[in-house]
């Protein structure tokens, strides 16, 4: 058995006892939830002088990162600063030492990088040691085990929060309340509004929120037809459990689905530090039969994203079809009572560890994947507490905040900017699937993965980290904050989470000294300390508004990408401006002559300009085929993508025809010069006098 001074360190760091409280006590800042914002939020408050408590419902200190999150998911690594990016450096100092790589190189692993002052990538026992040491250096109150009494555990008095009280019975005084849960139990139970689910497009004035069938990644979408009857080819037997039994519903529009948990597992490829999958209490091959149908029906891909952190450790996370997110599982967490989510937590931990012993060892998995999946096991040195399985399931999202300011879409693309920003954000908008359902051809399909890059940092207002005016007034809410379910699959980042957690208990300790409401906090005096202790606030001068060119405000009619026919690999992109609503295609200058992308529609008889909507660039094809079938009649022309578009500089028109009926206009990448890009066709009507030749001369 390997050891090293560094690990038995770090074992007594997470063994050695923090601050004791009494049963009642009383502190400046009380912080509810043990996350990586409750433990930012409590170093800053202890470093602006106040007293501070972090009360943690479970065992175990960190959320998420130190739960087995280790592959940090930031986005622009200058946006984060403060706190947060103290801890990334810890992470770095502790494997400069060599003592720390006990099951590997430092050398070769790709994500530490000896040049740069943080490290992004770390084994979840190391996150917990770090926040353990932080806390003990800042002198924090820290309680295990108490969990809020959700019925009568919050004393206010004009609105503002005098204590709060645990199942146990301890009640913890403070000035200032911090909810820094996933769930936010905390401001739910202090009256404060929240959302649970998705929002409709049309109540923020978004592009991607909502059900979205159409716009779903191709990567974790089924590839392959797979029957979802308990007796394939017959409906009346029933649905295969995971089917969501109502209706999909329509693109863009609201419901109470949230997306999928799962548990971020720590696996290792080390023999002497690896157990074996375990095969669960309560296995259920009928769980699985999704993913053996998959399999069957020629879907080969390894349905797990494992990570690689030091140490030849993972943080394996869901990929493909069918995987280690439990979809559909969870709609009742946010609000279930603590027994319901038990409940739901272990009946997820039975899902998950039921589909790793199945992808291990089942007869019906091909010997490919179970070959793959011959050389990994769990941590046998994490978790050690929990049979090396995860203490945290991970609560993508819960409830949300209705604040006076609501962060959407628009504030990720920077189209509306806010004016006191708190921390900034820049990771995709990403939600993973929300619901498993039956096509109109009778097979299944996920929904609600979107991926979607806002193209950089944008602000988050200090306005949607505290409850609207008129309730609750000494509270604070780093992680359930105020934002739409698609702009919260952004923020609802870890380092995002401390950022925001320091600049809460920043906001407190303001608040106390001036004796104010959260909510009048003064920006000026709020942001001049955020800067002078390291937090990131504007944006770099590159960070210009991402506008969304709506297909519903353009003349005419128009066809998306997504809603059009796609033969081959196309992939979708945002790197150049301008296109029609979220995204265009390209084809990756690769697989010439097997890709393309056909537009239809039904046209009444008319004369009809046709123009197509791509992003122009230096490395684009100079000669796209672009063919117009109507009836019999086929039309073709050539298309400089080198060129910019001439209409409103995202359209070019490529001939005007005489059309009826249905209409289809495909482009091709067949023997073209560079990359192709397809984005959207736009047909409008035109007196028929109106030229038919097309730019190039041909028809």
């Amino acid at each position: 058995m390997r050891t090293t001074f560094g690990l038995v360190a770090m074992a007594a760091l997470l063994l050695s006892p923090l601050r004791a409280q009494a049963a009642d006590s009383t502190h400046d800042v009380v912080i509810y939830g043990g996350t990586s914002a409750g433990i930012a939020a409590a170093i800053q408050a202890t470093r602006m002088g106040h007293s501070a408590i972090v009360i943690e419902p479970g065992q175990h200190l960190g959320g998420l990162t130190s739960g087995g999150l280790g592959w940090t998911d930031s986005g622009r690594k200058d946006a984060i600063g403060g706190v947060s990016r103290e801890f990334y450096q810890l992470v770095k100092k502790h494997y400069d030492d060599p003592k720390s790589w006990p099951f590997g190189k430092r050398e070769a692993n790709d994500r530490y990088r000896a040049n740069e002052d943080a490290m992004w990538t770390f084994e979840p026992k190391v996150a917990e040691a770090i926040y353990v040491k932080l806390l003990n250096g800042a002198g924090v109150t820290v309680v295990k085990g108490e969990r809020l009494n959700r019925e009568t555990g919050v004393a206010s008095k004009n609105r503002t929060i005098i204590a709060i009280t645990t199942e146990s019975g301890n009640t913890y005084r403070g000035r200032m309340f911090i909810d820094a849960t996933y769930e936010g139990d905390l401001l739910a139970t202090a009256g404060v509004s929240f959302s649970v689910g998705r929002e409709a497009n049309s109540d923020y004035g978004e592009t991607i929120n909502g059900i979205q069938k159409r716009l779903n990644n191709h990567m974790h979408r089924f590839v392959v037809d797979v029957d979802p009857f308990v007796v394939p080819g017959e409906s009346k037997s029933g649905l295969l459990p995971g089917l969501d039994r109502g209706r999909s519903g329509t693109d863009g529009s609201g419901d109470d689905r949230i997306q999928a948990y799962c548990f971020r597992m720590c696996m290792s490829n080390v023999p002497e530090n690896r157990v074996p999958f375990p095969r669960p209490d309560g296995y259920d091959e009928k769980q699985h039969e999704l993913l053996l149908r998959n399999f069957e029906a020629g879907d080969l891909r390894l349905p797990l994203k494992p990570d690689m952190m030091p140490n030849e450790k993972t943080d394996t996370n869901n990929n493909c079809a069918v995987s280690t997110d439990f979809i559909g599982m969870n709609y009742d967490y946010p609000t279930a009572s603590y027994a319901e989510r038990e409940a739901i937590i272990r009946r997820h931990e039975v899902y998950q560890k039921g589909l790793m012993w199945t992808l291990s060892n089942h007869p019906r998995v091909p010997e490919s994947i179970r070959k793959s999946m011959s050389v990994w096991g769990l941590a046998k040195d994490e978790f050690v507490d929990n049979g090396n399985w995860p203490h945290q399931m991970y609560v993508r999202e819960a409830r949300r905040m209705k604040s006076d300011y609501v962060m959407t879409e628009l504030d990720c693309r920077r189209v509306r900017k806010c004016e006191d920003s708190v921390g900034l954000g820049s990771y995709n908008m990403d939600s993973h699937n929300c619901q498993r359902y039956v096509t109109e051809k009778g097979f299944v399909q996920n929904e609600g993965d979107v991926q979607e890059s806002p193209g950089g940092p944008y602000m988050i207002s200090y306005q949607s980290i505290v409850p609207r005016k008129g309730e609750a007034e000494n509270l604070l809410v780093p992680v359930c904050i105020s934002a739409s379910h698609i702009a919260y699959g952004s923020i609802r980042m870890e380092p995002v989470f401390m950022v925001l957690g320091q600049s809460a208990a920043t906001a407190a300790s303001i608040a106390m000294k001036n004796g104010q409401r959260v909510q009048d906090v003064e920006y000026a005096a709020l942001r001049k300390r955020l800067l002078a202790d390291g937090q990131v606030l504007d944006l770099p001068p590159e960070a210009a508004p991402k506008i969304v060119v709506m297909a519903a405000s353009l003349e005419g009619i128009v066809i998306d990408d997504a809603d059009a026919e796609k033969i081959g690999g196309w992939s979708p992109s945002t790197s150049v401006p301008s296109y029609v609503e979220r995204a265009y295609l390209h084809d990756g200058n690769e697989g010439k002559g097997n890709m393309s992308v056909r537009f239809s529609t039904e046209l009444k008889p008319g004369t009809y300009e046709i123009r197509l909507s791509y992003a122009p660039n230096p490395n684009r094809a100079t000669n796209v085929p672009v063919t117009v079938t109507a009836g019999r009649e086929k039309h073709r022309f050539v298309l400089n993508q080198k060129e910019k578009p001439k209409i409103d500089g995202l359209f070019t028109s490529v001939g005007r025809l005489h059309l009826a009926g249905k209409v289809t206009v495909e482009i091709s990448n067949t023997k073209t010069n560079g990359y192709v890009i397809a984005d959207a066709v736009q047909f409008v009507a035109v007196k028929p006098e109106g030229s038919l030749k097309s730019p190039s001369g041909r028809n």
